[in-house]
């Protein structure tokens, strides 16, 4: 029978880093060089303390699932051989299982996380809920990350190099207009708005965008809603109700009666 994604063939074993090829999923982009050095003396002081994660292909070689920070750090420090574990799965359980280790156990940055996360609904066919727990996050938090790849280049890049934070550009999320959103990027960098002030800039152009709507609804859409409310006060009231409005949204609303019946029937809709 076909082998489980998780199937481990040996419990751990010494494998010779020039026999390890690169991880064509891996989801890490950009590497920290001085945190690459700061692991490198470490392993050459302390040694591997998490073993890296591989499977065997061809040719008695093995290629790496996850760990890529720790195998290149190795080879940094002179270290020959390096503890693994091997397991067996085939493309997709391979790119599953790179993303959910790393994302689990590695500090990728926000843009990482996402593209992560994208991946793995996409080209594993995993849904969001599905994504939720097998990375321990709610459905929330993982829609918030997904999120960022709609931002421009230039502010995912920022949030890659930790130019901006992660609540600095779910504040910029909340802007439809690209060019806005950039605008106060820049206002981030140059003038080192806080997210506290990105978030008041934010919420004041959602209520400008507001009011601005608000003064342009088109006429046909004002006379649309006016009929509509004559229709249901002419329910109502068992009368015949008009409703005039001008320009400004100023006029009065006539509620005829043709006997003390009727006054009395309207009134008894007021609960007068």
């Amino acid at each position: 029978s076909k082998p489980s994604p998780l199937e481990v063939l040996s419990s751990m074993m010494e494998i010779n880093v020039d026999l390890i090829d690169a991880n064509p999923y891996q989801p890490r982009t950009h590497f920290d060089a001085e945190a690459l050095q700061e692991l490198a003396e470490s392993i050459r002081v302390q040694g591997i303390i998490q073993p890296i994660t591989v499977r065997k292909i061809e040719n008695n070689r093995y290629q790496l699932i996850s760990g890529e920070r720790r195998l290149q750090a190795s080879k940094m420090s002179g270290l020959r051989y390096i503890p693994s574990y091997i397991r067996t799965a085939d493309d997709q359980q391979m790119l599953e299982m790179a993303l959910i280790e790393n994302i689990q156990r590695e500090n990728l940055n926000s843009i990482e996380i996402a593209l992560s996360y994208q991946r793995l609904i996409t080209e594993c066919s995993l849904k969001q809920e599905e994504l939720g727990e097998r990375v321990g996050k709610n459905r929330t938090t993982v829609n918030n990350y997904i999120r960022l790849l709609k931002l421009p280049p230039m502010v995912q890049a920022a949030l890659r190099d930790n130019k901006i934070s992660m609540g600095h550009a779910r504040a910029i999320i909340n802007i439809d207009d690209p060019n806005v959103q950039l605008s106060i990027f820049q206002k981030i960098i140059a003038e080192d708005w806080s997210v506290r002030k990105v978030e008041d800039a934010v919420r004041g152009l959602t209520v400008a965008t507001m009011i601005d709507q608000s003064k342009t609804r088109k006429p046909n859409i004002i006379k649309q809603e006016i009929r509509s409310l004559q229709y249901k006060l002419s329910s109502l009231f068992g009368t015949k109700v008009s409703i005039k409005s001008d320009d400004h949204n100023k006029g009065e609303i006539k509620i005829p009666f043709s006997s003390q019946e009727e006054l009395d029937k309207i009134l008894g809709s007021f609960k007068v």
